[in-house]
C-alpha cells in the first residue's frame, strides 16, 4: 500500500489552464472512437470486409507512429502553446476532408482524410501529456494524467452517441450524415483554436524534469534507448493499444452478429461500455492514493484476461456484459503507463512522450489480425487480447521501475 502526503492536484493559478488542456483528452476521443462506429458503417455502405475496415485504425494509429517524432520535436522548439494550435489544425483540416470523401464515397479518400486527423490528434496526445505533467507537483502526476484521461473518457462516450444518432440512422445508401457531422466538427475545432490562442501558457517546468534534476542528476546523460523502463513503456503501451483498438474495433460487430442488436443499439452500448472507462479512470486516480499505480495497472489487467476469456466463450448476456465491462478496467492502463515511463527522464521528457504516441501504432495493427479472426467468429476474436495483457501484467510487475544511480 501507498499512502502519499497531501498534495494539491493541480495549483490555482494553473486552474483555468488545466481546465482547457483536460478538454483536449476530450476533444480528441471524440474522433478516435468514432472512428470505431466509422469501421462498421463503411463495411455496409462501402461493401467491406471486416479485416477490410481495420484499414480504419490503420490508417488512423498510423498517423500517430508517423506523427510522434515531428509533434516532439515542434513541442520542444515551440512550445506547449503552438503544439496545440498545430494539433487542432491539422484535427480540423482532417475533418473537412470528410466533405470530398462522402461525396465521391471512396474509401481511399476516407483514410487520407483518418490520416491527416489523426496526425493531429497524435499532435495534440504528444503536447497534452507533458502539459498537463507541466501544471503541478511531480508527486500527484500520476493521478493528474488520469483525471485527464477522464474527460478523454467523457469524450469517449460522445463520439459513438453521436455516430449512432447521426450515422447509423442515415436514410439511403449514402454518406451524407456523415459529411455533415465531421464538418460540424471542424467548425467546432476551428472555434476551439481560435480561443487557445487567446490564452496565455505562462512559461512551465515540466515536474519529471525538475524531480530528476535535483535528485536523479546521473540519470540525466543517459539516452532514452539504454532507460530501460522507458523502452518497455513502449513496449507495453503498443500492445496495450492494440488490445483497445481491437476490443473498439468489433464491439459493434459483436452486439449485432451475437447479441442481434441493431447498430444503433449497439451503438449505444459501446457509448455504454466508454462510459465506465471514464469511471475506471476515476476510481483509478482515487486508489492511486492508497495502492502503487503499477500494482493497480497489474490488477485491472489481470480482470481483462479473465473477462477476454469469457467473451470468447460466446455465452450470450454474459459474455456481452464482460465485453462491456472491459473497458472499465482498460481506463488505467494508457494513462498509467505513459506516466510510469516517463519517470526520471529530465530533459528527455518531450521525446520520450514522442516515442509512448508513436506506441500507438499498436492499434494499426492488431485490429485487422482480429478481424480476420472475426470473419469466421467475432467472438474467438477476443483471445487475441489476451498477448497483449500479458506483456502488460509483465512491465507492470517486473519492468516499470527506473534504474537507480
Amino acid at each position: 500500500m501507498n499512502t502519499q502526503n497531501k498534495v494539491n492536484l493541480t495549483e490555482k493559478k494553473y486552474t483555468i489552464l488545466f481546465f482547457l488542456v483536460c478538454s483536449l483528452f476530450l476533444l480528441w476521443a471524440v474522433a478516435l472512437t468514432m472512428g470505431d462506429v466509422l469501421n462498421k458503417h463503411f463495411q455496409d455502405v462501402l461493401n467491406i470486409s471486416k479485416a477490410e475496415s481495420g484499414l480504419v485504425q490503420f490508417s488512423m494509429f498510423g498517423a500517430y507512429a508517423l506523427m510522434g517524432i515531428p509533434a516532439g520535436l515542434f513541442l520542444k522548439k515551440y512550445g506547449y502553446k503552438k503544439g496545440v494550435q498545430l494539433g487542432l489544425a491539422l484535427y480540423a483540416i482532417g475533418a473537412l476532408l470528410f466533405v470530398p470523401a462522402s461525396n465521391y464515397l471512396s474509401f481511399n479518400l476516407f483514410r487520407i482524410a483518418l490520416f491527416v486527423l489523426a496526425a493531429g490528434l497524435a499532435t495534440l496526445e504528444t503536447v497534452a501529456h507533458p502539459f498537463v505533467a507541466a501544471l503541478g507537483n511531480e508527486k500527484t502526476s500520476d493521478q493528474r494524467v488520469n483525471f485527464a484521461q477522464g474527460f478523454n473518457g467523457l469524450g469517449a462516450i460522445l463520439g459513438p452517441l453521436l455516430g449512432g444518432f447521426f450515422i447509423f440512422n442515415e436514410t439511403g445508401s449514402g454518406l451524407n450524415s456523415v459529411k455533415i457531422l465531421y464538418s460540424c466538427i471542424a467548425v467546432f475545432i476551428i472555434f476551439y483554436f481560435i480561443v487557445f490562442s487567446l490564452i496565455k501558457v505562462p512559461d512551465l517546468t515540466d515536474p519529471h524534469a525538475e524531480e530528476n534534476n535535483s535528485t536523479e542528476k546521473t540519470n540525466l546523460n543517459i539516452p532514452l534507448y539504454k532507460q530501460k523502463h522507458f523502452v518497455y513503456a513502449v513496449i507495453a503501451q503498443f500492445f496495450n493499444i492494440g488490445a483497445q483498438a481491437g476490443t473498439w474495433a468489433y464491439f459493434i460487430n459483436y452486439a449485432v452478429e451475437r447479441m442481434h442488436y441493431t447498430e444503433t443499439t449497439a451503438s449505444y452500448y459501446f457509448s455504454l461500455s466508454l462510459g465506465l472507462m471514464m469511471i475506471g479512470r476515476f476510481v483509478g486516480t482515487y486508489l492511486m492514493k492508497f495502492i502503487k499505480p503499477n500494482i493497480l495497472l497489474a490488477i485491472f489487467t489481470m480482470c481483462n484476461v479473465i473477462l477476454c476469456i469469457i467473451v470468447a466463450q460466446d455465452l450470450g448476456m454474459i459474455s456481452f456484459i464482460s465485453l462491456i465491462s472491459l473497458n472499465f478496467f482498460l481506463s488505467v492502463m494508457y494513462p498509467t503507463i505513459f506516466s510510469l515511463g516517463l519517470k526520471n527522464l529530465g530533459n528527455k521528457v518531450h521525446q520520450a512522450s514522442s516515442f509512448l504516441v508513436m506506441a500507438l501504432f499498436g492499434g494499426a495493427i492488431f485490429p485487422q489480425f482480429m478481424g480476420k479472426i472475426a470473419e469466421t467468429n467475432v467472438a474467438h476474436s477476443y483471445y487475441l487480447p489476451i498477448i497483449c495483457y500479458a506483456v502488460i501484467i509483465i512491465f507492470a510487475l517486473k519492468l516499470y521501475k527506473p534504474k537507480s544511480n
